[in-house]
């Protein structure tokens, strides 16, 4: 079973970089995957990425990454200074972060009409215990 676990921006916005990280990755660590309102901060990436190749073992293998951004070329003028000055009062909150874990996420793709998450069959799973046929 696949779960997924929504995360509104009220959620991360008043902690530091280091306890939003640490917020993600513990989520993604319970195999869940996490859909977060909004992005994170480029520096941030970078620091989700670099602490998850530090903890990678054999429980832990890593995380699926994919941000998207909202379509900025099909908004008029009105729009476009609209959604600047909502990013510069209210933050990052344009977008969205699908964070998984690798165990579970085997790849995600966007493009402008969609997002398909691919997962991968986990046959050691207790869900498919006793369900595979010997040969």
């Amino acid at each position: 079973m696949v779960t997924f676990q929504f995360v509104p921006y009220q959620d991360i916005e008043a902690l530091t970089s280091a306890k939003r990280i640490n917020k993600l990755l513990n989520i993604v660590k319970g195999d869940r995957i996490v859909i977060m309102e909004g992005r994170l901060r480029k520096e941030e990436e970078a620091d989700l990425i670099e602490i998850t190749m530090e903890e990678i073992g054999s429980k832990f293998r890593g995380i699926e990454l994919s941000v998207i951004y909202p379509d900025k070329t099909k908004l008029d003028a009105m729009q476009k200074l609209r959604s600047m000055f909502t990013n510069m009062i209210l933050g990052d909150r344009q977008g969205l972060t699908i964070i998984g874990p690798a165990s579970i996420v085997k790849r995600i793709e966007k493009d402008p009409d969609k997002i398909e998450l691919f997962t991968k069959d986990n046959v050691n799973s207790p869900r498919y215990r006793g369900k595979r046929k010997n040969k």
